[in-house]
């Protein structure tokens, strides 16, 4: 009951929960900029010395494959929501 408790807790303060989320990923981001933090010295291309390279390639994969899901679906696997109502 415990982890009901926690999930309604959270679910109460939606807003403030991905105002952290998204924080806590804009410091990821900054702190791949610091080279003390993470070394750059032996990237295999010269993309991946640009600060948040990776967040960004992991961003637009994501993308890439939801617009293709999207397609796919709409090409014919998807079905009418009265389907089984027949």
């Amino acid at each position: 009951m415990k982890l009901l408790r926690l999930i309604d807790f959270l679910r109460d303060r939606l807003k403030t929960v991905v105002r952290v989320g998204i924080a806590v990923l804009v410091l990821l981001v900054l702190l791949d900029a610091v080279p003390a933090v993470v070394e750059k010295e032996h990237a295999h291309t010269a993309a991946e010395h640009i600060p948040g390279f990776w967040a960004g390639f992991g961003l637009l994969g994501c993308l890439v494959l939801v617009l293709i899901a999207k397609a796919y679906g709409h090409l014919g696997i998807s079905t009418r929501e009265d389907y089984y109502d027949e």
